[in-house]
């Protein structure tokens, strides 16, 4: 595990694909509707965060090619966990566990108390961030017009 560089991004594209397309598998009431913008303006914005020091990085890779990421941003004293991937090939090697200590370390250790994670409706991944003590705070209903 390493933390990634911005000059690195495009690693993350795979991996992005492919929690698009478990996010329109499981997606009670969205399927269909990710990803919400191109990748390139995704992968664009996670560099702007990282090189601007908004975000943090960490990757696993395998054969050279990035299998796990998480990304960390701090914003007015809450930290927030925006994305934890593992490719699902990777799956249950301890991946998910090693990239959510890294980030519960590096927020504790930036003063952090209060830590949000967004996860789509319908995920089971709900299960994984429990296992660390998150709960569900709130359900944003959303209407497409």
């Amino acid at each position: 595990m390493r933390e990634l560089s911005y000059t690195e991004i495009n690693k993350l594209e795979t991996c992005l694909k492919e929690l698009a397309e478990h996010h329109n598998m499981v997606s009670v009431n969205f399927s269909g509707a990710y990803p919400k913008k191109p990748y390139k303006e995704t992968l664009q914005s996670l560099e702007t965060d990282l090189s601007s020091g908004k975000s943090r990085i960490a990757v696993i890779e395998s054969e050279n090619r990035v299998v796990a990421f998480c990304k960390t941003d701090i914003d007015q004293g809450q930290g927030k966990i925006d994305y934890l991937v593992v490719l699902k090939e990777y799956r249950n090697r301890g991946y998910g566990d090693m990239l959510m200590n890294w980030a519960l370390d590096l927020l504790r250790q930036s003063g952090i108390k209060l830590i949000e994670v967004k996860v789509v409706d319908g995920n089971d991944a709900i299960m994984f961030y429990e296992k660390y003590g998150f709960r569900m705070n709130a359900h944003i209903v959303r209407a497409d017009l």
